[in-house]
């Protein structure tokens, strides 16, 4: 362990939203992505969602329309519903649990999961989907970790289930890219939560991986991941400022 991170997320590089290729038939975040992540020894990130009957499900976005051909949102159905429903380009691809998932690894590479924010402003309600993930996690036998933008996600996490591995996700968050108050927006910033929400690493954006504060933390012995770099340009530069990356669009050099 490293800081409270298992020492194999600072191993093989992180394929993002597992090693998505829909030329090849595997989307990101589907099963077919997962395995081909698995095969090649790549660590795994992929995100989780809530479903109306309170299930955690693997898929980025809040809404249904851009990775299937499905309108509405994520919340909106169960996830029965959700696995009847096609990803786009994905050869018969449907939306998985995070129980498929956790079966397709089996323990055999890191997993890091993302839980996207209930509250969608950063504040206080959420909870749902951390009881989720937390209760199929409890039998879960391998390296893996949870990690958000959202702090309050983080510290309930602990409280749910202290033993594993948290993260907070960090940004630059400039107030013209998040629909976030300025004081929201600062206060992310300079990662003023890390403490309070028991968080034991941060993933940070990988163009901001200079920031003070961050390498303060690094400095500190806390692990820094980052997303999300597309070429083994960005991965190199990247690499003098974090401990791993999180990749796609490429095929990033494994350890020897």
């Amino acid at each position: 362990m490293s800081g409270g991170l298992h020492a194999a997320f600072l191993r093989a590089p992180i394929a993002h939203r597992a090693l998505h290729d829909v030329t090849d038939g595997r989307p990101e975040n589907s099963r077919a992505a997962v395995v081909a992540a698995v095969a090649a020894g790549y660590g795994i990130e992929v995100d989780l969602q809530l479903t109306a009957d309170n299930q955690a499900v693997v898929f980025h976005d809040y809404d249904l329309d851009r990775l299937t051909a499905a309108k509405g949102s994520v919340r909106g159905i169960t996830a029965t519903q959700a696995a009847a429903v096609p990803l786009k380009f994905g050869n018969g691809e449907t939306i998985p649990t995070l129980g498929d998932i956790l079966q397709l690894v089996s323990g055999r590479v890191p997993l890091l999961l993302d839980m996207k924010d209930e509250d969608r402003a950063m504040g206080p309600n959420v909870g749902s989907l951390e009881a989720a993930t937390a209760a199929v996690l409890d039998a879960y036998d391998g390296p893996v970790a949870v990690m958000s933008f959202n702090p309050n996600s983080v510290a309930e996490m602990a409280r749910l289930a202290p033993k594993l591995s948290r993260g907070l996700v960090t940004d630059p968050y400039n107030p013209v890219e998040w629909n976030l108050p300025l004081k929201t927006c600062k206060r992310l910033r300079e990662i003023l939560d890390f403490d309070w929400c028991g968080a034991q690493f941060i993933s940070h954006k990988a163009t901001d991986l200079k920031r003070p504060r961050v390498q303060a933390l690094r400095s500190n012995g806390v692990p820094v991941l980052c997303w999300t770099v597309r070429s083994k340009k960005a991965e190199a530069k990247a690499r003098r400022w974090a401990d791993n990356v999180t990749f796609e669009g490429y095929l990033a050099e494994l350890p020897s």
